[in-house]
Formats: C-alpha cells, sequence, structure tokens
C-alpha cells in the first residue's frame, strides 16, 4: 500500500513538474519522446555537464524532462505513470467542475461560485493539456477544452488551442483528433478574427511543413483542402503558386495534386455566375490557369517517368477541358465566333494529347518506370476516347490507328490488357 502510494506521489510530482514546465516556456512547438540513454547525449552535445550515474536516471528530475529551445523531451520510462497520474487529475478535477455546475444551477450563480468555477477551468486547461501531450486521441479532454474556450470566447484561447493541437502535430501527424480540433477553432474564429487571412496562410504552410516529414498524410492534406472554403479569389491563386513547386518534387504524392484540383475547382465555383450570364463567357484567367496547368503536368510526365499520380491529375483536367469548355452541338450559340475559338482550342488540345502519347508508348523491358509510362499512357488514351463526343471519338481513333494499344498492353502491363476490349466496345 504504501509503495503505491509512493509511486503515485511520485507520477503527481512528475505531472506537477511537466505542467510547470509547459507554462514556464509558452513557445514549446515540439514534442517528443526520449529513452533515458538519450539524456547524458543531449546534455553532452548541449555543453551541459553531467555526472548523473545510471542508477539515478529513474529519479532525478534532470532525466524526465528536457527542456530547451523551445523543444520539450519526455523520458518514455515515465510515460506510463505520468499518463495515469495526468488522466486521474483530469477526471477528478473534471467530475468535481460538473458537480459545482450543477450546484450553481440549482441555488443561483454566486460570486464565490463563479470564483471556483474559474479556479477549477484553470485547472482543467492545465490537466487536460498535459493529459492531451500523452494521449492526443483522449475524447473527452479535446470536448473539455471547447467547452471552456466556448465559454470564455477570448481569441487568445482560441489561439492557444492552435499551438496546442500543432503541438500535438508535431509527434503525431495523422491525429484525427488534433485536425478536427484545429478545424473547430478555425471555424470558430472565422468571423471575428482581424488577422484571419494570416492564420489560413500559416495552417496551409503548416500542413506543408508536416507533409514533408510524413509523407501520404492524407488527414493533413484533407485539412488543407478544407481550408479552401474559406479562402479569398486571391489567396487561390497564391497557393496555387505556392503549391507548385513542392507538388514538382514530390510527383509521387497524389495528395498534393488533389489539393491542386480542388483548389481548380474553386476557381471555376467562384465563376459559376458569369458562366451562367453568358453561354461561353468563360472567365481568361481560368482558361489560362487550366492551360498552364496542363502544359506544366506534361513536363513533369516527361522528367518524371513512370508517376501515376501524374497521369490522374491529367485525366482531372483533361475531363474538365471537356465538360467546361468543348461547345455543345446542340447549343443555339455553336457556330458563334467564340465557339469557333474554343473549338479551335480543343483541337490544340487534342493533338497535344496525342504527341504526348506517342512520346510516351516506348516500352523497354529494363527499366519498370518506361512500362509504366506505356501502361498509364495507353490507359488515358482509351479513358479520354471514353470521354470524347462522337466525332472527335472518331477523330482520336483515325489518329492512332496505327498503335496497336492491345500490343501495348500485353507488354507493358498483361494485367490490363482486358481494358482495351471493354473500352474499345
Amino acid at each position: 500500500m504504501n509503495e503505491e502510494s509512493n509511486s503515485y506521489g511520485n507520477a503527481s510530482d512528475l505531472l506537477h513538474q511537466l505542467e510547470d514546465i509547459l507554462e514556464s516556456d509558452a513557445l514549446i512547438d515540439e514534442l517528443g519522446f526520449i529513452h533515458p540513454s538519450q539524456f547524458s547525449l543531449l546534455k553532452e552535445e548541449s555543453g551541459i555537464s553531467t555526472n548523473l550515474s545510471g542508477d539515478r536516471i529513474a529519479s532525478s528530475d534532470e532525466l524526465c524532462f528536457w527542456n530547451r529551445d523551445h523543444k520539450l523531451g519526455i523520458s518514455t520510462h515515465i510515460l506510463l505513470p505520468l499518463y495515469k497520474a495526468a488522466k486521474h487529475a483530469f477526471m477528478t478535477t473534471f467530475k468535481q467542475y460538473k458537480m459545482c455546475g450543477n450546484q450553481s444551477d440549482k441555488v443561483g450563480l454566486s460570486l464565490r461560485a463563479s470564483t471556483s468555477d474559474d479556479h477549477l477551468e484553470s485547472i482543467l486547461l492545465r490537466h487536460s493539456k498535459s493529459l492531451l501531450l500523452l494521449s492526443c486521441d483522449f475524447m473527452t479532454a479535446w470536448n473539455c477544452r471547447k467547452l471552456l474556450v466556448s465559454k470564455k470566447n477570448q481569441v487568445s484561447m482560441f489561439v492557444d488551442e492552435l499551438l496546442l493541437s500543432e503541438l500535438v502535430l508535431s509527434y503525431s501527424a495523422k491525429s484525427e483528433q488534433a485536425w478536427n480540433h484545429r478545424r473547430w477553432v478555425i471555424k470558430s474564429i472565422s468571423a471575428n478574427c482581424s488577422n484571419f487571412k494570416e492564420i489560413l496562410a500559416k495552417e496551409s504552410e503548416l500542413v506543408e511543413k508536416i507533409a514533408e516529414r510524413s509523407k501520404m498524410n492524407y488527414r493533413a492534406w484533407n485539412h488543407r483542402c478544407w481550408l479552401i472554403s474559406y479562402m479569398t479569389k486571391d489567396q487561390v491563386l497564391s497557393e496555387m503558386r505556392k503549391s507548385r513547386s513542392w507538388a514538382a518534387l514530390h510527383v509521387s504524392d497524389n495528395c498534393c495534386f488533389h489539393y491542386r484540383r480542388r483548389l481548380l475547382q474553386k476557381m471555376m465555383e467562384d465563376q459559376s455566375c458569369v458562366e451562367e450570364a453568358a453561354s461561353y463567357g468563360h472567365n481568361a484567367d481560368i482558361v489560362q490557369a487550366m492551360k498552364d496547368e496542363l502544359e506544366w503536368n506534361e513536363t513533369l510526365i516527361k522528367r518524371y517517368v513512370g508517376r501515376e499520380a501524374l497521369w490522374l491529375h491529367r485525366r482531372f483536367l483533361s475531363s474538365y477541358w471537356i465538360n467546361s469548355f468543348l461547345p455543345d452541338s446542340n447549343d443555339r450559340s455553336y457556330h458563334s465566333k467564340e465557339a469557333t475559338n474554343m473549338y479551335h482550342d480543343f483541337g490544340t488540345f487534342l493533338q497535344k494529347e496525342l504527341s504526348l502519347f506517342h512520346s510516351s508508348t516506348f516500352v523497354d523491358d529494363d527499366y519498370g518506370d518506361f512500362q509504366a509510362q506505356a501502361t498509364h499512357s495507353a490507359s488515358y488514351i482509351l479513358w479520354l476516347k471514353v470521354q470524347l463526343p462522337k466525332p472527335l471519338e472518331n477523330e482520336l481513333l483515325e489518329k492512332i490507328k496505327d498503335v496497336d494499344l492491345k500490343t501495348l498492353l500485353d507488354k507493358s502491363c498483361p494485367e490490363r490488357s482486358s481494358l482495351f476490349n471493354c473500352f474499345m466496345s
């Protein structure tokens, strides 16, 4: 029994130390969990001398936490007792807070009850922060913080929530609860925050930074796509420019190209009223943006051979071009000058797709990337055939009649050769 009490007392002391560190350094932006054997090395690298012997590792406060240059390290050997102490402290305080709230509702809110609530709320915020850093999926703690922050409704507290969730994401980049919490904060402050535009820009930068160290992070990119609904036209254009260089260095990460597709869709949606006002009143900026994206995508396809994400992106661009810019022969303005120009532009587009196809059908048995390129190219041209209206479909087939697509698919990707019969039927 005494041993248990001593163990719990030690854990409570550790929790108190952790919470003091978090309060004393509000700029901590990175959290990690460190094996006890690494603490001495950290001290040596930082130029801090230590004569601590190995048998003091478990009991020495200095070897439980590391806080330097706004980076926090927690020793792995104290994680379990520290988590249990944080959970116990949070749940106990939360229970007291709910009881206090129930009593206030019954007898009426007094100054004394209000003071007590403020004190408990402060403690709850302190304990819930520690608990979430140790267990980022503890939903009760996240919901408790939402309750308290909403009650106060102060911008500074919402900003603190962004800092907390960012700290969680520094060690758990795919934490769904942390990303959800950020979206809740942004939605809450969107209407009453004077620097909301800056917050959106920083959010986008955060996703890019996290995506750099956490590959194929769907949750991070999903968050960035969600931000688009709050962006102005200028911000969308800025994001298109900024994300291009990152995408060019990560051509296998389809998440980034999906993000660019969402940006293009946002541009289209913003011009929906203009398009309704005139049959072919397409905004010149959008048309040019689509052309630029197609040319850039073609450059990447030729430079980085066999990357499926690039071909999937091209399907989206081609589909949008066909559905949005190809004149409808049943429309009364089909023979108008602007419609004729758009049809000419589409003819140029189709010619470029055929040129790209012919340059990508080389199959080299020694290099898998060339085989993949030929497969993606053949699959793409078969897909394009289905998207085109009948007259243009026949034109496409006429221009590729000298290419044996079935043989090409059989050689580069036998398992996909059945696609030929499906698409050509």
